[in-house]
């Protein structure tokens, strides 16, 4: 994939025919001619930017340039900025903006750097399994690149994101379905739904007309990709241009419906901002309230990464070929992840085990595993704070009898940051609690409130006379125990 080009493969030590080699130098030079694809952007300066080598075994044939700003404290988050095809590590550095909030946020940032040895294009091959499953190839090179950065800068490891443009914009939701684990969130900038193409031809489709998958489908891809028995997942900026040519804005909604099914929330979004520069801001928040997904839709932009030259303090980068001066996206992309003082995101792991270990007719009782690093818990019930707690347990009290609650819980660190939601538990009070059913006769028969003999209508448990079975008669039942209704024509308590 792109920015302009097509993700053909070419690794190192596979043999490629003459024929097929003529052929792909004709197609890209086609490309060049009818639209100008191939135009390079501004060659990056490489200041500040150092190559660091002995990161791993790196089976991905990548190379690992990193910028840390000077006297870095220990404990700093780490971002992985992928560059798009026919791109380099030193012309993202110089262009995306991320070395300026490195330094204004003090964070560390390594730029992975692939060739024409692994691809024609010197794209990232985000559509090879090989390349893009956890374990494996490129992906696993930039794992490995993590931990490297990690023990170099003493980085939080709680707090590592990653982003990427274009192709390296789907090998980052890539990762982010294979290494939940490692990455507390992520941004894809004019890229594609994790898991959506497994060969060159699926990447095509991919980019021009991407799958039309239910959200549970694209969920699922995530799903099957990333460690048995995960609940954590990470937090997902999508950045998409509404006439962006090379990948459809289809493909921003495919995101959003994956993560969003992912994260167990629904696609209508919690709340819009306007951002300005014709840029909408969609949030979609998870059941503690914070933002899970964000979708940023740039209205009249192309293919590339939005930037927004300047000194101010939400500008950043340069504009060239596949930088496209609109807004800093990078800046935007830093306040989604919290990593400029606002409230962090996912900075401590999602609790497990949470369990119920009780209830009575007004109490639910949970328990859970202790997370490292947790000052204090914060219990939701049905999406709203019921409590907290310094323990990893909690009894919600006042419930009504007879009901069911659904629970999920969340670490918040010694600074007050809400780490990950766990999975959701379900609790069941004990006892019932009556309820009033208003209907006709042949509605409560059909309901099984009420039962009809020789053209009569008695309510279920008491047997009382309801009148005639038809849809005319209407009668208020009350449900008093399981099984048993009473008329309550006068009033229904429940």
């Amino acid at each position: 994939m792109a920015p302009s080009h097509p993700p053909f493969r070419a690794r190192r030590g596979r043999r490629l025919v003459t024929g097929v080699r003529r052929w792909l130098t004709a197609v890209t030079g086609a490309l060049a001619l009818t639209g100008g694809l191939i135009a390079a952007g501004p060659q990056a300066s490489a200041a500040g930017l150092t190559q660091v080598t002995g990161f791993g075994t790196n089976p991905g044939n990548l190379s690992m340039y990193a910028y840390a700003p000077d006297a870095l404290p220990a404990g700093a988050p780490l971002v992985v900025a992928l560059h798009g095809c026919t791109q380099s590590a030193s012309d993202y550095h110089a262009h995306s903006g991320w070395p300026k909030l490195a330094d204004t946020y003090r964070f560390a940032v390594v730029f992975p750097q692939t060739s024409s040895a692994n691809n024609a294009n010197s794209c990232f091959n985000w559509f090879e399994p090989g390349d893009s499953a956890r374990g494996q190839g490129e992906a696993l090179s930039i794992r490995q690149m993590v931990d490297k950065a990690a023990g170099l800068y003493g980085s939080d490891t709680r707090r590592v994101h990653v982003t990427g443009l274009s192709a390296g914009g789907a090998m980052t939701a890539n990762l982010l379905a294979a290494y939940p684990d490692v990455f507390a969130g992520g941004a894809v900038a004019s890229g594609l739904p994790a898991r959506c193409a497994a060969s060159v031809s699926a990447a095509y489709t991919c980019m021009y007309s991407p799958p039309d998958k239910s959200p549970a489908q694209w969920g699922d891809l995530v799903r099957s990709a990333a460690p048995a028995g995960t609940t954590s997942w990470p937090r997902v900026a999508i950045w998409q241009g509404t006439a962006d040519t090379t990948v459809k804005p289809a493909n921003a909604g495919e995101l959003r419906d994956q993560w969003t099914n992912v994260w167990g929330i629904g696609q209508t979004p919690s709340r819009t901002e306007n951002l300005g520069a014709g840029t909408t801001l969609s949030l979609h928040d998870d059941p503690s309230g914070r933002p899970a997904v964000a979708v940023y839709s740039v209205s009249g932009m192309g293919h590339g990464l939005a930037v927004d030259p300047g000194d101010g303090p939400q500008q950043c980068g340069s504009a060239g070929t596949y930088y496209l001066d609109t807004l800093c996206s990078s800046y935007h992309t830093v306040r989604f992840w919290g990593l400029d003082g606002g409230p962090a995101t996912g900075a401590l792991p999602a609790p497990t085990g949470l369990t119920v270990t009780g209830t009575t007719g007004t109490t639910a009782s949970l328990n859970w595993t202790a997370v490292d690093g947790a000052a204090s818990y914060v219990v939701h019930r049905g999406g709203t704070k019921a409590g907290t707690t310094t323990s990893a347990s909690y009894t919600d009290t006042g419930l009504k009898s007879g009901t069911a609650y659904t629970y999920t819980v969340a670490a918040v660190d010694a600074a007050g940051a809400v780490g990950a939601v766990s999975g959701p538990v379900t609790a069941t009070t004990t006892g019932f609690t009556p309820t009033c059913h208003t209907a006709s006769n042949y509605d409560h028969t059909a309901a099984g409130r009420a039962y009809q003999s020789g053209g009569q209508t008695y309510a279920v448990g008491s047997g009382q006379s309801m009148g005639l079975w038809n849809t005319f008669t209407t009668h208020t039942l009350e449900q008093s125990s399981p099984g048993y209704y009473v008329v309550a024509d006068d009033g229904c308590p429940a």
